[in-house]
């Protein structure tokens, strides 16, 4: 059943998420980055919408062959080379690998290929720079807004798909969830795991591809932008690129412990996940680099240096947590944790089907300091890419805004779910563990 509060916030969602990644694009395109200033126009008469909307470049057909072409290349990498970089990697994932179990009992199987798409594709973009110029490294951004409509028609074409083929075609009919409420099925999604084919999966390949592959390709599109007005690239702007560079590589290198996060396991595939990684994830996430192109910051060393070891010591808790739950799980607790064997509680549950099973949460290491430490890892990370674009404007903190509120409501979303799964094992667990992210304070 859907409360009112959830279709409340579903309808402004539907509503407002697409008009605020297009008021913060037009914002950096109309009035270099402000927020405000728009605000102040339309208020005080000095401006309409009319006249806003007239001055934002309109769909191209270059914007559509350029948005065409790379997300073809995408799915072409994504299902026609199965991967290699596993058999000369060590450590790393890939090949075909198996997700979680789905309520209705089914375990898919996955191409792991992210990382060698990655590689592939930036290859390609640097050969282009260096050798081929067939287009400038400043394509992304001289063709930003045009490539935004582009996002948007595939983030509702596939949406929109997403919900039709779970009524007349689904790949699992008992994977599918209806609540009887339209636009909660829309934007939450119906079907579990939609695909066609064997291997083309609609939830690892938006969720992974084509977003999180053009991120970095967005932030060089930034750099060379820099390079191209002021002669230079800001050390700033290189902060955003090793910072948010590390954090995609982090994504595609383990691709398969992704399979059994929240977005796979618990999340259904609709506009949340379709529309949102088609355009939310490349437009607002990529919005320091945006920023720092019409206000290019050189950081004094000891900021640069501090910002630096911010975002490192965030992404080295942020994996570091993971590590240690991973490890955890793998062994069944037999391992050791800082030196030691781990502590946890063992915990009990009831499936639908009456059998019952057991489960270990772990109450040491990063675990025993916070339930969601590995997200206090992921704010640090944050933080530091917005500290790279200084104090001037508002704007490039959006970000530690938005994942902020983004993981507080995963905090609370899991933490409801493993309620509902443990009971009284639960209480006993958030007893020993008591804080969320901050230890001490929250």
């Amino acid at each position: 059943e859907v409360d009112w509060f959830s279709l409340a916030s579903i309808l402004f969602l539907l509503t407002f998420a697409p008009l605020i990644v297009y008021y913060f694009i037009m914002s950096c395109d109309q009035y270099q980055c402000s927020l405000i200033d728009p605000l102040i126009d339309l208020l005080t008469g000095n401006k309409y919408l009319s006249d806003i909307w007239n001055k934002t470049p309109m769909l191209t057909y270059r914007a559509a062959g350029i948005y065409t072409l790379w997300v073809t290349f995408q799915v072409f990498l994504y299902v026609f080379i199965p991967d290699f970089c596993h058999k000369f990697l060590p450590g790393y994932v890939g090949g075909v690998q198996k997700g979680a179990v789905t309520p209705a009992g089914v375990v898919n199987k996955y191409e792991i290929n992210g990382l060698q798409a990655w590689i592939i594709t930036h290859v390609l973009w640097f050969a282009n720079a260096y050798y081929f110029h067939w287009f400038s490294p400043t394509i992304i951004f001289d063709n930003w807004i045009p490539l935004l409509w582009c996002a948007n028609i595939l983030g509702y074409a596939v949406s929109t798909f997403a919900m039709i083929k779970s009524y007349f075609f689904p790949t699992n009919a008992k994977d599918c969830k209806f609540t009887g409420n339209f636009f909660y099925d829309y934007m939450m999604g119906i079907e579990f795991n939609p695909r066609i084919g064997k291997w083309f999966d609609f939830k690892l390949f938006f969720n992974g591809r084509p977003g999180i592959v053009a991120w970095t390709l967005i932030n060089l599109s930034y750099a060379a932008k820099q390079q191209e007005l002021y002669n230079q690239v800001t050390n700033s702007m290189i902060l955003v690129n090793v910072l948010q560079g590390i954090y995609v590589l982090d994504f595609f290198w383990n691709e398969a412990w992704y399979l059994k996060t929240i977005d796979i396991c618990h999340d259904h595939f609709g506009w949340y996940l379709g529309w949102g990684d088609c355009v939310w994830l490349p437009y607002l996430y990529t919005l320091q680099g945006l920023y720092l192109v019409y206000h290019p910051v050189q950081l004094c060393t000891a900021n640069a240096i501090g910002i630096l070891m911010l975002g490192l010591i965030g992404y080295y808790i942020f994996r570091m947590t993971n590590h240690q739950k991973d490890l955890f799980r793998r062994t069944n607790g037999n391992c050791k944790i800082w030196g030691k064997k781990p502590e946890y509680i063992e915990c009990s549950y009831m499936s639908v089907d009456g059998t019952k099973y057991y489960s270990k949460l772990m109450t040491s290491g990063f675990w025993g300091w916070a339930r969601h430490f590995n997200y206090t890892g992921d704010l640090m990370g944050s933080l530091a890419y917005c500290l790279t674009c200084g104090f001037e404007h508002i704007l490039p903190y959006f970000y530690i805004v938005y994942m902020t509120i983004l993981l507080i409501h995963r905090c609370i979303r899991d933490e409801h779910r493993c309620f509902s799964k443990y009971g009284k094992d639960w209480k006993r667990y958030t007893a020993a563990v008591p804080y969320r992210l901050i230890p001490g304070i929250f």
